[in-house]
Parts: structure tokens; C-alpha cells; sequence
């Protein structure tokens, strides 16, 4: 219902460009984001089968691996059909209420994916620092307390951010929202109301997601490295530090991609618009991708099952 020659009242679909600036390219940068689904789904897909199947792997670290990998799954899930089909098949509509639940659905999995990696900071921080505790602080119904505790924080507060536009935004200047999917800000800024209330809550909720989680992590590897430098053999330096390595890579890669582009949409006015969606993009997609890898090759224990299996096909098709 048009009641402007501006305003659209509750529009019931809307418009996904892409990536504004990179139409006429944009069949070609679907190539490496659909490779690095790919390697999302396969890498991650079979990170769970190993650690579902082999027993010896049922233990926290690799329980809070197993949902980070089920996470990235989704949260790749989320995006990347949808973004091909603007890509590759023009299918740049999107109802309304499909594009909320995007919205909540990509923000939920990222919050997710925060609260796993404070999860398995505090599991090496106990593992390093209380060994003989760890057992016990981690059983079972701790584990499934955190699992639940991590998914049901970041469903209810993403969740008013929700209901904000849908009660508080009924007036949109145009239906077109320059980018790839269905983010926060990007469908906020189309609205004729005021706004402040929508950021607000926006920068609320990464602060306190992203800031609680990025503080705790970081206070648990300080105390991890005073305790690691103050072991009195290498040898027992060097192991702590090494079961330690691939949760840093992925931590370093999830933040420092995040920071990245929330910084470069907040105060990069002068960067062009394409550069904005791109690392948006690459901040989703990179990570899934790029965990099962890391986590392959410097978990030992990971790598030696992916070599066992693979031999063994090997023998088999011989």
C-alpha cells in the first residue's frame, strides 16, 4: 500500500541488489563464495562424523568443536543459497518476514558461534591451569548446560531487534536493500522513522556479545600463557601451548574479521559501498571455511583420524 510517492507502508516483499556497484561482476564473485560453501559444509560435515564416531573424541574439546562446526553450517546456510540466486538467477526477492527471520537467524548463529569460543577458551583454560579439576567442572550436564545456555542468550537478544522493526518501523522509503542478505542495519536505514532506538539496541547487543566474550577469552589466555611459561620442562610448554594453537587461529580470525568490517561500516563513510558488502560477506563466509581447515591440520588427534580414514579407503579401493 503506497501512500507516498516515498513511503511504503509494511511493504511484504523486498529487494536484495547484491553487491551494489558489482552487478555486472557479481556472477563471477559467486565462484569463490560458493566454493567456500563448499568447503564449509564438506570440512564441517566431516569434523562431526569424526567426532560422533570415534569415541575417544567425546570429550569437551571436541563437543564444543562439534557444535561450532554445526553452527557454521548453518550460519553458511543462511546466507549463501540465497545470495547465489541474486548472483546467478536475478532471484533478488524476498518477503519481509522471510527477511527478518534471515536476519535473526544469521546474528543468532554468530552470537552462537561467540559463546562456543568462550566455551573452549574455558575449557583449555581449566584443562591447563586446573587438570585435575577439569573432569569435574566440565561433566556432561555442565557441557549440555552451556550448549543450551549459549544458543538460548543468543535467540533472546536477537530477538528484540526483531520486534523493534517490526512494531516500531512502518514507513520504508524504498523496498531496495543494497546488500546481499537481509542485515540489521541495512534494512533499518530504509525506514522514515526514527531510528536511534534500532542502533542502539544493535550496537547493545554486539557489545555485549562480542564485548563479553572477546574480554573473557582474552583474560583466559593471559592466565593461560603465565601458567604455560611457568611449567618448568619445554616439552610440557610446548604441548599445553600446541593444544591451544588452532582455538587462537580461529579466534583471531572470527574477531579480527568482525571488528574489521563493523569498524568499516561505522566509520568507513568514505570507503565505496562494495567494499562494505564484500567484507560483510567474507566475515560470514571466511570462518566456516576456514575452522575445519585450521582445526585439521593442527588438532593432532583430528589429523590422525582424517589419515586413518583415508588409508584405509586407499587399501579398500586397492
Amino acid at each position: 500500500m503506497i501512500i507516498s510517492n516515498v513511503s511504503v507502508v509494511m511493504p511484504s516483499v523486498l529487494t536484495l541488489i547484491g553487491i551494489p556497484g558489482l552487478e555486472s561482476i557479481q556472477h563471477w564473485i559467486g565462484i569463490p563464495f560458493c566454493v567456500m560453501y563448499l568447503i564449509a559444509v564438506t570440512g564441517n560435515s566431516a569434523l562431526l562424523a569424526i567426532i560422533r564416531y570415534e569415541r575417544s573424541l567425546h570429550k569437551p574439546m571436541y563437543i564444543f568443536l562439534a557444535l561450532l562446526g554445526a553452527t557454521d553450517i548453518a550460519l553458511s546456510t543462511c546466507i549463501l543459497p540465497k545470495m547465489l540466486g541474486i548472483f546467478w538467477f536475478h532471484l533478488s526477492k524476498i518477503s519481509f518476514d522471510a527477511c527478518l527471520l534471515q536476519m535473526w537467524l544469521i546474528h543468532s548463529f554468530q552470537a552462537i558461534e561467540s559463546g562456543v569460543l568462550l566455551a573452549m577458551a574455558l575449557d583449555r583454560y581449566i584443562a591447563i591451569c586446573y587438570p585435575l579439576r577439569h573432569a569435574t567442572v566440565f561433566s556432561q550436564q555442565v557441557l549440555i548446560q552451556i550448549g543450551v545456555g549459549v544458543i538460548l542468550r543468543a535467540a533472546f537478544l536477537t530477538i528484540p531487534s526483531i520486534m523493534l522493526i517490526k512494531c516500531r518501523l512502518k514507513l520504508y522509503r524504498t523496498t531496495v536493500i543494497s546488500h546481499s542478505y537481509c542485515e540489521h542495519m541495512a534494512l533499518v536505514k530504509l525506514a522514515v522513522e526514527d531510528i536511534r532506538i534500532n542502533k542502539i539496541y544493535g550496537l547493545f547487543v554486539a557489545f555485549t556479545i562480542l564485548g563479553f566474550d572477546i574480554i573473557f577469552i582474552t583474560l583466559s589466555y593471559v592466565l593461560i600463557f603465565i601458567t604455560v611459561f611457568q611449567l618448568p620442562q619445554r616439552e610440557a610448554r610446548l604441548k599445553a601451548f600446541n593444544t591451544c594453537i588452532a582455538h587462537i587461529c580461529v579466534f583471531l580470525q572470527f574477531y579480527l574479521l568482525a571488528f574489521f568490517s563493523f569498524f568499516t561500516h561505522r566509520f568507513g563513510s568514505h570507503i565505496p559501498p562494495y567494499v562494505h558488502i564484500l567484507l560483510s560477506n567474507l566475515y560470514l563466509l571466511a570462518p566456516p571455511s576456514l575452522n575445519p581447515i585450521v582445526y585439521g591440520v593442527k588438532t593432532k588427534e583430528i589429523r590422525d583420524h582424517i589419515i586413518k580414514l583415508v588409508s584405509a579407503r586407499n587399501i579398500d579401493q586397492k
